[in-house]
């Protein structure tokens, strides 16, 4: 029966219709009597949810590709080789997502797609469209071009798939939308309908058609600074409410404690990992006290303790020199070579906390991280309602819709806001006791952080957009895919950059100079920081894909690759 593909590079499902060249040994395996080789489509949907969540969630043992990608974007930091830009295509992480997406993924959907076509069971075929789509075109905003019309064609003779121009690829996934919506609102018969099998939306048709309708204004916003879409998205957006319109219809993978199986979020590892090795990003921690001097400045956003968990109390010693060190939070530098970057910080380095990964929320009691300091239950949210506020306030900026963009900006942030406490309650179910956040009331610290937030806005004129982007940055950590779309098309947020002299002049950067209040009070050192690659404009695809596949391209070089839609 199928299984779900983790650590080891080869173990396949059997009903799998493999994408890639590398599964050509398979081919004449004999049949396993004893084993099925079809699934119904009810017990596949829900696997093919999960692994979307797997393939592209962030984790430090078998997380996907946001563990990569959120390193680029600073909301991690890592020793790992994803530091400096330094992915390549043999990239752990790579080797998780593309195979996950591919395989586990792509390949079952279109067996879904046929079986439910055949026996009428048009919701399960019009899912399983609106996941293709999506997934495709996330494949697509990484990597560029990608095997897409030849892809699991084993049927059709085709083993070795070409990889097709990106810029081709879009416009059908709008169409595989559109026949994905057709397919859900199809009234003949239905022999078989979703319903907790779709761990999404239990087979609500009114919400798999908004989320397909705003999967397809993401599309269309991505691809406007190359294509005149103003008339569709001006359509799109003609009614809201057939998109993607409350906090409950925003589009997650859930995931679950720890039971029968571990169905944790990925990215909860870190908390019974035995050397952790993902830290969160200063740059992301600064902009969220406050301290980054461009932005935000003096505004300490009330989502932190959601956002980051501290194992540190303020005055607690760690295991050994931190590098960086502010009160209770202890991470590294991006780019860094200081002395104390590799030091083993196990039972002190700040985590992700209950928002990004079902962690814990820090009341600033502090303790070790372990299994039971969370549920690990945080989805792995994919389009959200703030999202799409957030697209809205960009289009308005750019004058491409009317509207205020400001006002939409308010209530994208606004929406964030409930979005942490949706998770927290409706999801995670911790066992400590944490606050709300959202807070309409004028005194409360949401209010005043939204208040201070747009009057920046309105003294900052040039900044707008990157008021929006950051936002949207901030609102989204741990699904880091978008966030790495939207700096490419946008510009923003601004990240880090180890050879820009105002963030790290004479190659240093300076932690709190008071942030180490144990190792080094009141004298905390510089640490001396590079950067010798430029920002990857795409990833490297997969080294094996590229090794066995006689019609996959050369590869890449990743700093000059641009996806399509890029200006």
């Amino acid at each position: 029966m199928l299984i779900k593909r983790k650590h080891t590079k080869y173990l396949l499902p059997a009903l799998m219709i493999f994408a890639v060249s590398c599964t050509k040994s398979f081919l004449d395996i004999n049949t396993d009597p004893n084993n099925p080789t079809k699934l119904e489509v009810s017990k596949l949907l829900p696997l093919i949810e999960r692994n979307i969540g797997d393939g592209l969630a962030m984790g430090s043992s078998t997380g996907g590709i946001s563990q990569v990608l959120s390193a680029y974007m600073h909301q991690q930091s890592t020793r790992e080789e994803q530091d400096s830009y330094g992915a390549r295509g043999t990239n752990f992480f790579i080797g998780v997502a593309w195979p996950t997406l591919y395989e586990n993924v792509l390949a079952n959907l279109e067996q879904v797609i046929r079986d439910a076509t055949a026996a009428k069971n048009y919701r399960y075929a019009g899912i399983s469209k609106v996941l293709k789509a999506y997934t495709a075109s996330q494949l697509v905003d990484i990597f560029g071009d990608i095997p897409f019309s030849e892809a699991n064609q084993l049927k059709t003779g085709i083993r070795y798939p070409k990889f097709d121009d990106d810029a081709a690829i879009y416009p059908q996934l709008i169409t595989l939308l559109d026949a994905g919506i057709a397919d859900l609102n199809n009234p003949a018969a239905n022999i078989s309908v979703p319903g907790s099998d779709d761990v999404i939306y239990g087979g609500s048709v009114a919400k798999w058609t908004k989320a397909a309708n705003t999967i397809k204004l993401k599309l269309l916003v991505q691809m406007r600074k190359v294509k005149d879409v103003k008339a569709d998205i001006t359509a799109l957006l003609a009614d809201p409410t057939k998109l993607i319109n409350a906090t409950n219809e925003s589009f997650l993978i859930p995931y679950g404690p720890n039971g029968a199986t571990d169905d944790r979020n990925p990215g909860y590892q870190d908390y019974t990992a035995s050397q952790r090795s993902t830290h969160v990003s200063p740059w992301f921690y600064g902009i969220l006290k406050g301290y980054n001097p461009t932005i935000l400045t003096g505004n300490p956003d009330p989502r932190l303790p959601f956002y980051i968990y501290n194992q540190l109390t303020k005055t607690k010693a760690p295991d050994g020199q931190t590098e960086y060190r502010d009160s209770a939070f202890v991470s590294i530098y991006f780019g860094s070579g200081g002395p104390d970057r590799d030091r083993s910080q196990q039972n002190s380095v700040s985590l992700f906390g209950i928002y990004p990964v079902g962690g814990r929320y820090d009341d600033g009691a502090g303790g070790v991280a372990s299994t039971t300091s969370g549920t690990g239950a945080a989805p792995y949210r994919l389009i959200t309602y703030a999202d799409r506020l957030f697209l809205e306030a960009e289009l308005i900026k750019d004058g491409v819709i009317p509207g205020n963009a400001k006002t939409k900006l308010s209530d994208a942030v606004t929406e964030a806001f409930k979005q942490v406490d949706y998770v927290v309650t409706a999801f995670v179910k911790p066992t400590q006791s944490v606050p709300a956040v959202y807070n309409a009331a004028a005194t409360s610290a949401m209010s005043r952080y939204i208040t201070s937030m747009l009057a920046e806005y309105d003294a900052k004129p040039t900044q707008q957009l990157q008021m929006i982007m950051t936002q949207k940055w901030l609102s989204s950590v741990g699904s880091s895919v978008d966030q790495y779309t939207d700096y490419r098309r946008t510009g923003f947020p601004v990240l880090f950059d180890p050879n820009n002299p105002a963030m790290a002049p004479g190659g240093r950067v300076q932690p709190p100079i008071n942030g180490d209040p144990v190792g080094n009070p009141g004298a905390q050192p510089s640490v001396p920081v590079t950067l010798s690659r430029p920002f990857p404009l795409s990833l490297p695809w997969y080294q094996l894909e590229l090794e066995t596949n006689p019609n996959a391209p050369a590869q890449k070089t990743p700093s000059t690759y641009k996806v399509f839609w890029m200006p």
